[in-house]
């Protein structure tokens, strides 16, 4: 029935939820030392369900507030999709740079993901923002508790668990994974590649607003940008860099190239000893310095990707130039 006939007759009620999540969200951080901290930050809510959420939050004291994409569009204009991914934030980092911004942080479609992007407009990966969301929560309020990641997240997480003497818990990539072991084990934090992160004391999902504001408190906590939050956890971890290559296929070609990555049995990757590999989830090869390779094919397209984690970019691109021969073959 229409919209109006259907409120008419009280089958429909209109509630503002915004009330009780923001009640939540004071509980968890200091939203008023957020709103006073004085800091530049850009907001790209990627036309969708982030929209005023920061500026509603922040906007009202010292903190600057610049919004762009911020009107309601599903056809998601200039970018290919609502992934805050650095391929999808060039507007975003030219607005950061542009307004020489403290930061730049971007919501996707549903506002449960969270990009990062620094001061100098250089993307943070979601690795890399996984690994500071737990050092905040770890060393500035000094929690503890499980950290639970994806097969995709970084080795740095394994590294932060050693130095703060709490467990890491792996699972298959997808939050479906990770939120049941959050709540049985009432894990401190939990995160995926996708740039998705969840905390203990808020809901078992994945929440990008938060995210955000936890990551924002970290600046202001430590007094340091971005830029120097990334050099601080590599002091903490080691150096650590990453990166994601996707590649179509038809599906012609997935049983050949499963095969391919199935009977893969190297020794060693760009000369480092493989000293495990594992099929949890896709094909995965570890190197005795940390490094990984992942091949895996994707659960919701017909993508194949790629992932590579090593202490030099040089070492990553070797890493998945290795990978790709190996699928093209």
């Amino acid at each position: 029935m229409p919209l109006a006939q259907a409120l008419k007759q009280n089958l429909v009620e209109y509630l503002d939820l915004d009330s009780a999540y923001f009640k939540q969200l004071t509980s968890l951080v200091d939203l008023k030392e957020l709103r006073q901290s004085g800091l530049k930050v850009v907001v790209d809510p990627m036309y969708g369900a982030g929209i005023g959420y920061f500026q509603k939050l922040l906007g009202s004291e010292a903190t600057q507030l610049v919004g762009i994409n911020s009107e309601r569009n599903p056809l998601f204009p200039g970018i290919r999709q609502p992934e805050p991914i650095a391929a999808n934030l060039a507007k975003l980092s030219a607005t950061v740079k542009k307004q020489k911004a403290s930061i730049g942080l971007a919501t996707d479609g549903d506002a449960d993901r969270l990009g990062v992007i620094d001061e100098n407009g250089v993307f943070i990966s979601t690795l890399h923002t996984l690994a500071l969301l737990c050092l905040y929560l770890l060393e500035i309020r000094g929690e503890r508790g499980l950290i639970v990641k994806t097969i995709t997240a970084s080795s740095m997480l394994y590294r932060l668990g050693e130095l703060f003497n709490v467990p890491v818990y792996e699972t298959p990539v997808g939050f479906k994974y990770v939120a049941p072991v959050m709540q049985a084990k009432k894990a401190l934090i939990g995160g995926e590649e996708s740039g998705g992160y969840g905390f203990r004391g808020h809901i078992p999902e994945r929440d990008g607003i938060l995210a955000g504001l936890y990551f924002l408190d970290l600046m202001i906590k430590t007094g340091k940008s971005p830029s120097e939050l990334t050099s601080y956890l590599h002091s903490k971890v080691g150096p650590h860099y990453y990166k994601r290559v996707d590649i179509k296929f038809t599906e012609g070609e997935r049983q050949a190239i499963s095969n391919r990555a199935r009977d893969y049995s190297p020794d060693f990757l760009d000369g480092i000893k493989v000293v495990s590999s594992d099929s949890k989830d896709g094909f995965r090869f570890i190197l005795a310095d940390n490094s990984w390779l992942l091949i895996r094919f994707s659960s919701t397209e017909p993508l194949l990707r790629l992932y590579a984690e090593s202490n030099s970019q040089d070492r990553v691109e070797k890493l998945l130039e290795l990978a790709q021969a190996l699928v093209r073959a």
